[in-house]
């Protein structure tokens, strides 16, 4: 059975015909990403254009931030939202390439006959994520489609390459980008170089990153140690060491953080806002700051993992729950969960009970 198939058994029927049309952040163009699609969709559009195709660059979440089609494909992709604001998550429209590489992180096709909406029946899309190979910071998805009589053997090379040339211009693009990757081991960057901050440096950035707004120190230094006896000299001395770290990026009066951010805990409370919790799975790659003693950030893993488990509890996909378990095996829920939904004779059952027991040896 393929991967597509896989997805079509578990998804429910879909009887809309066109994905739901969505409102896009204002800023959305000012990030980096929209920075890098607005300097590369003429290129983009030019490939579509001699292929006769329709390109998209989707969000996190798999909305359309950008799409363009070519004469033969206008008319139909207007119809069925393959524009602007278009969601195209399997979530929202079933089995289409965008939502299974948005759930996969890998390269999809999929043919006429195995999108869920009967108006894309005639269509055949190429999908692949758009991930900085050095950060390894994930922006979104890269969709090329065409008629099925216009379909080409080399769709997914042409996908995976309007992909790269993004990516090519995202590493042009970035000024002062921190990225901050702290769903299992800890990984930030700054400027695509690898950053090695203290425990107490990255739970700053975590303060500062949750707090957009800005923070007053003496708030920074509650968020930060809570009760313990610890002076306000030593925090200023830690911001100090981080502004030198990020050429300048942390504001004093009140502190917040200046530089571009990318951080794979905000866009996952993103999309569980939104109700994405495809996405919000696939970025969760084990816990958040398990050692960290500071308040706030206990507060805000303690919340995002009680909303987490309320969505594992409720998930029918045992696809999204087996690839969330392989990611982080001591996820209980998640396993509990599977046991739930996984027929009886499932070859997976032997392993998560062998998890759930040596959980309950533990």
């Amino acid at each position: 059975m393929s991967k597509n198939q896989v997805f079509n058994n578990q998804m429910p029927q879909v009887d809309k015909n066109a994905a739901p049309l969505l409102s896009l952040e204002q800023d959305w163009q000012s990030s980096l990403f929209g920075r890098a699609i607005e300097h590369s969709q003429q290129e983009l559009a030019s490939i579509a254009k001699e292929a006769g195709m329709a390109i998209g660059v989707t969000d996190t979440c798999g909305t359309l931030l950008w799409a363009w089609s070519s004469q033969t494909m206008r008319s139909s992709a207007e119809q069925v939202h393959f524009v602007e604001g278009g969601q195209w998550s399997t979530q929202s429209v079933g089995t289409n390439a965008i939502g299974i590489a948005l759930n996969t992180y890998h390269t999809s096709c999929v043919y006429s006959h195995e999108n869920s909406m009967n108006s894309v029946r005639d269509w055949v899309c190429y999908a692949t994520p758009i991930i900085d190979q050095k950060t390894q910071q994930y922006y979104g998805i890269m969709n090329l489609s065409a008629k099925y009589t216009k379909h080409s053997s080399l769709g997914k090379l042409a996908v995976e390459r309007c992909a790269e040339l993004l990516s090519q211009v995202l590493h042009h693009q970035q000024q002062d980008c921190l990225s901050m990757n702290l769903f299992g081991t800890p990984q930030l960057t700054f400027n695509q170089t690898a950053l090695t901050p203290t425990q107490r440096q990255i739970e700053i950035l975590c303060i500062l990153a949750l707090c957009p707004a800005g923070i007053q120190l003496d708030e920074l230094h509650y968020a930060l140690y809570g009760e313990r006896d610890v002076s306000l000299t030593t925090l200023k001395a830690e911001i100090s060491q981080l502004r030198h770290l990020l050429n300048g990026g942390v504001q004093s009066r009140c502190y917040r953080l200046t530089c571009e951010l990318q951080c794979d805990f905000l866009m996952a409370e993103k999309a569980l806002n939104a109700g994405y919790i495809q996405t919000a799975f696939n970025l969760y790659k084990g816990n958040f700051l398990p050692k960290t003693e500071s308040p706030f950030l206990r507060a805000w893993r303690d919340a995002f993992d009680a909303r987490l488990s309320h969505y594992i509890y409720h998930c029918q996909d045992a696809t999204l729950l087996l690839n969330l378990v392989h990611r982080t095996p001591d996820r209980i829920d998640a396993v509990e969960r599977l046991l739930e939904i996984l027929p009886e004779d499932s070859p997976h059952l032997n392993q998560l009970n062998r998890l759930l027991s040596m959980t309950d040896e533990t």
